[in-house]
């Protein structure tokens, strides 16, 4: 919306300041971050109030677990919040990659507003059926990637791109969309499962999306691209702001989920989150690169794969406890010890992510 203050420019003045992807980033940042510390108390106030008990904690999990009965769940609104008010003041809302991507994530949100609402209010550990939610997600995934293979350009619609291999994609055809859905449907529930510790799954996500915000900026711009020798997706580098945002209200939640939490995101923000990240790699052709950034998530996922798996299989258990952060907290591991070691992890995977970029 800022955005169009740039028409009232002369070509030297501050005006001029707002047709750069990088100054409006930096205020979606902002903003984001402002509106996270303004709200976060009183909405934490507000839930504390509605939810009464909080979320409710499975009986089967980890035992210290039960310490924390009572806090609110539904966090994920104030990064919802932020994040969607930030994009839509700084970004340019012309471009066809921001609306797919903020569909998808509030939408997502929504899904996990309704589940999250479903437990609090039946004071149980079970929402929304699960094949409800995936039927919902795959809906609203298949929405995004038709319409993203049609604003992709004829040279990349379809096409899946490899990163490191110089110049190769791989032509999908009509398959590209059930992946892409695949990529964005999965990234949302990889990113619901890693959400069991507190803080556990925000600085991941702000560290991909920190990465793919990069990275849509670049493949924006013609002058990167050549220089990186990577395909040109015109328009995506107005992601940079979405991601910014997103940073932005996550560092404002995290405030108040920092160990001990005051409040849990909930499956609003973890489905929202995830769905967020899928849609963004989707759009700006880096799927596979997504795999690499997003591993801590892939691992989770997997993790409650092999378990469930194994078990139906051979009635023997992999992992003490899956996903795999319960797997250490049941082999001794203090949760800041999990959390804290699984951020460094997803910084060392953001930099090979962002390598991929310029190795060819």
């Amino acid at each position: 919306m800022l955005y169009w203050l740039s028409a009232l420019s002369d070509g030297g003045d501050f005006f001029n300041l707002f047709r750069y992807i990088t100054f409006r980033a930096g205020g979606a940042f902002f903003t984001a971050l402002i509106f996270g510390f303004l709200f976060g108390r009183p909405l934490i106030d507000l839930l504390r109030r509605k939810q009464g008990k909080g979320q409710p904690i499975r009986e089967d999990g980890p035992e210290g677990h039960f310490a924390k009965a009572g806090t609110p769940t539904m966090g994920g609104v104030l990064i919802l919040g932020a994040l969607t008010v930030s994009t839509l003041l700084w970004a340019r809302l012309d471009n066809p990659y921001v609306w797919i991507v903020l569909l998808v994530t509030v939408s997502f949100g929504m899904i996990g507003f309704a589940d999250d609402y479903s437990k609090v209010s039946r004071h149980s550990s079970d929402g929304v059926s699960g094949r409800v939610r995936l039927g919902l997600g795959f809906i609203i995934a298949a929405i995004a990637s038709i319409a993203a293979v049609w604003c992709h350009p004829d040279g990349l619609s379809g096409y899946l791109a490899v990163p490191v291999l110089k110049d190769v994609l791989i032509d999908m055809g009509i398959l590209f969309v059930p992946f892409a859905m695949i990529v964005i449907v999965g990234s949302a529930n990889a990113v619901n499962l890693t959400d069991g510790l507190d803080g556990l799954a925000i600085m991941p996500v702000m560290i991909a999306a920190g990465t793919l915000g990069v990275i849509a900026y670049a493949v924006g711009r013609t002058d990167f691209t050549e220089y990186l020798d990577v395909h040109y997706v015109a328009g995506s580098g107005e992601l940079l702001i979405f991601t910014a945002g997103l940073i932005g209200g996550g560092l404002g939640f995290l405030w108040y989920n920092a160990p001990p939490a005051a409040v849990f995101m909930g499956d609003t923000g973890s489905l929202a989150l995830g769905g967020a990240l899928g849609a963004i790699a989707v759009v700006t052709k880096h799927e596979i690169v997504l795999a690499i950034v997003g591993g801590i998530f892939v691992v989770e996922a997997l993790s409650v794969i092999i378990q469930v798996g194994y078990f139906k299989a051979t009635g023997k258990r992999v992992f003490l406890m899956a996903p795999i952060h319960h797997h250490f907290e049941k082999r001794g591991w203090a949760e800041p010890q999990i959390v804290i070691r699984f951020w460094i992890i997803s910084l060392i995977l953001a930099l090979i992510g962002l390598a991929t970029l310029k190795v060819r």
